[in-house]
């Protein structure tokens, strides 16, 4: 393990908002009138950058130089990695809302265990004061609260950090978030997303050729694929299919590599879309790593016990990995997350 390099493992900030009961002339639109400089100064204090966006009728999508940004009418999700200072955007995400007649329902903030912990800045080297600075950022209207370090048994170097708050218990909307944490991933797998030498290749064109020769393109072939390769190496990608969205970051340098895939999906698409077994198995197979981490949050979903079961067996009998822990929580409207840990069998 490399004593220091790039921090792959991301933080992931989900924030959503209802419009406000006293406003008449409530815009479909929402969130998505935020304009771009408005924005783009939020992430100058996140300490990241749009490099590359697409949009559907549904929602904004944002390639970051640091992972992705997904704007919908009333919610924010936004997950960077490396060093960044995700929660300053808190505050005035916030702000921006109110400029809209938005109100803030829910909050949500998660992430895996870091790589490189002491490479961080204040507050996240401890989950701890994160969350101190996530209240004192939040309106007291978000009574029910709750943070959960989620540590399993086979590795509690990779545990699982999660902070709920909402202005009600139950969760307000129907979907499932499904966060996936690859480390040691195959080399053959992972040189796929390191640039060439001599490569004169613009970061779109790389990206996209990177898409194509890693088989990301095969995990949802319904999705609009918004792609960016890095130079010398590292991909980001959005994808963009109807409401659904799908991200996956790669930072392939031996001895620290990594890559993430998420998804936001209903377990019971008619069109079979929603199979979460199988979306992670396609995803999961392009990096072949040794160690995965899954979290699952079903939102207004129930929680379908069959579902957890089933993405093991099928990730045992597909790929080869052995589910070695499983966790579950609740949280305050975010609903239940369980949390699986897998490596190959052999181990």
């Amino acid at each position: 393990m490399a004593v220091s390099g790039f921090e792959g493992f991301e933080k992931r900030l989900e924030l959503r908002f209802f419009h406000d009961n006293s406003t008449t002339n409530k815009n479909p639109m929402g969130l998505r009138l935020i304009d771009f400089e408005s924005l783009d100064q939020v992430l100058t204090q996140v300490q990241c950058t749009v490099v590359s966006a697409v949009a559907n009728r549904s929602f904004d999508a944002y390639v970051l130089s640091e992972s992705s940004l997904f704007v919908y009418p009333t919610k924010i999700i936004i997950k960077t990695c490396g060093t960044t200072q995700l929660l300053k955007s808190i505050r005035p995400f916030i702000h921006l809302a109110r400029t809209l007649n938005l109100t803030l329902r829910a909050c949500r903030y998660s992430r895996g265990s870091f790589i490189f912990p002491n490479s961080q800045p204040f507050p996240y080297t401890s989950f701890e004061d994160e969350v101190v600075i996530i209240e004192e950022s939040l309106p007291k209207s978000l009574r029910h609260r709750k943070a959960s370090v989620m540590t399993p048994s086979n590795n509690p170097s990779r545990a699982w950090h999660v902070f709920a708050a909402s202005a009600d218990v139950e969760p307000d909307e129907r979907v499932v978030v499904v966060e996936v944490c690859m480390t040691e991933l195959d080399r053959v797998s992972a040189r796929s997303f390191s640039r060439r030498k001599g490569d004169e290749k613009n970061s779109d064109s790389a990206g996209k050729e990177m898409t194509r020769l890693s088989g990301i393109d095969m995990i949802n072939e319904n999705a609009f694929i918004c792609d960016f390769a890095f130079d010398p190496c590292g991909y980001s990608m959005n994808g963009v299919d109807g409401e659904r969205y799908s991200t996956i970051h790669v930072t392939p340098e031996d001895g620290f590599s990594y890559a993430s895939f998420e998804c936001g999906l209903s377990l019971y698409d008619d069109d079979g879309r929603g199979d979460i077994a199988e979306v992670l198995t396609r995803a999961i197979d392009v990096f072949r790593p040794s160690c995965v981490s899954i979290a699952t949050t079903y939102g207004g979903e129930d929680y379908d016990h069959e579902v957890t079961k089933r993405v093991e067996r099928v990730l045992a009998k597909k790929l080869g990995l052995k589910c070695r822990s499983r966790l579950m929580d609740e949280f305050p409207g975010s609903g239940t997350v369980v949390f699986q840990s897998f490596t190959p069998r052999r181990r």
